[in-house]
């Protein structure tokens, strides 16, 4: 069951990608349901903060009234950067399962590892490496475009 989640974030990413955008998408969970669902939009949204699971959270919260999402499973095709750490940790995500490792702008396995942090007040159960392959060949080809 989680794989077709993470195939559901990586048609998120991808409708990202065709937008322009940098190619990452998310999905929440709650219950085995699809609660919420994004693409990064910081350029159209002109929103630095709209990371994909950033967007996700806002929706998925918006959906259930809570700013809790406790009992919620983030899907992301990326690992998430900092900004994006700390929102899953403030939105007490459950689980957060992420597909390709980012060495130079992740936080949960790279960089400042958010998590392990001792002020971290909330830690997710992580599982990455999910679809890491289909994952970091889209952003490759979507920088490589770039280049």
């Amino acid at each position: 069951m989680s794989q077709s989640f993470m195939d559901l974030a990586l048609a998120e990413a991808r409708a990202a990608q065709a937008a322009g955008e940098v190619p990452v998408g998310c999905v929440v969970v709650r219950e085995g349901a699809v609660i919420a669902r994004a693409g990064n939009r910081t350029l159209a949204d002109r929103d630095p903060t709209a990371h994909a699971e950033v967007v996700a959270i806002r929706q998925a919260a918006a959906a259930l009234g809570s700013e809790r999402l406790i009992d919620c499973d983030l899907y992301v095709t990326l690992e998430p950067c900092a900004m994006c750490t700390a929102a899953i940790s403030f939105a007490r995500i459950r689980r957060l399962y992420y597909g390709a490792a980012d060495p130079k702008g992740g936080a949960v396995e790279s960089g400042v590892r958010f998590f392990s942090s001792p002020t971290c007040h909330h830690r997710p159960d992580v599982y990455g490496g999910m679809a890491e392959s289909e994952a970091a060949a889209m952003l490759r080809d979507f920088f490589a475009a770039r280049r």
